[in-house]
């Protein structure tokens, strides 16, 4: 009885402390990230492993710029084409996860439902996937970062981190391979061409655009007149 005793006093304390440092270590994370560019992601490692196991040449093209060095139609073509009240919610969009849901179960194509701020949270500190576990996960990362990064923030990690092509991620890697310029040079159609391309990077191509996204950019570019320009002092 004793020995059993000690071995669930000591699996407790395992598991608490492990609990513990995971919560700390989290937290500093979303600190120092709040400052630091975030120059690496697991989706980057997870995609090079990828192309080298489909015999492709492994590669990640990635360059961070600050805010102030991105088109400010970009941050406005990404909430108009992802995420249309990003400006408005603490993270989360109950009715879009919702309506989502219930098209799943009518028997409608599974989509996705997440916000900006859920997928920042997701492309910095985990991997692809719907188990609950990750979800779980992507919500306790959403929060954190909507607390201690902000909107401004959060927008920027998104553009600099955000996959955009094969081994290409952020807008400044985009905006060199498809269009020969600096993210400070984007056009307002091209802003809208790459938010295009986001809801599934690896099928569209930014550089090379279908008629069906032609189409698409159109429609960004006439959500991005609706969309409130937060001014964070980008060009």
């Amino acid at each position: 009885m004793n020995d059993i005793k000690f071995i669930w006093n000591r699996t407790w304390t395992w598991i608490r402390n492990l609990f513990l440092f995971f919560v700390v270590s989290s937290i500093l994370a979303v600190i120092a990230f709040k400052w630091v560019p975030v120059y690496r992601t697991p989706l980057m490692y997870i995609r090079y492993y990828q192309q080298y196991i489909d015999g492709k040449t492994p590669t990640i093209k990635h360059q961070w710029v600050d805010m102030d060095q991105i088109n400010h139609n970009m941050p406005l073509a990404a909430m108009g084409g992802e995420d249309t009240h990003y400006l408005e919610h603490s993270g989360f969009e109950e009715k879009e996860i919702l309506r989502a849901r219930l098209e799943a179960l009518e028997g409608g194509r599974e989509r996705g439902a997440s916000t900006i701020s859920q997928q920042t949270a997701k492309n910095v500190f985990l991997w692809p996937g719907h188990s609950w576990i990750r979800k779980g996960l992507e919500a306790y990362f959403t929060v954190l970062i909507e607390n201690i990064w902000g909107k401004k923030r959060i927008m920027e990690v998104y553009l600099n981190s955000i996959e955009m092509g094969d081994g290409i991620y952020g807008v400044q890697a985009c905006a060199n391979e498809n269009f020969h310029k600096n993210a400070s040079e984007l056009t307002s159609k091209e802003c809208a061409l790459i938010a295009a391309t986001l809801p599934n990077p690896l099928k569209y191509d930014s550089a090379n655009p279908s008629k069906y996204m032609r189409k698409r950019r159109d429609r960004i570019s006439k959500e991005m007149r609706f969309v409130e320009d937060p001014d964070w002092g980008v060009k």
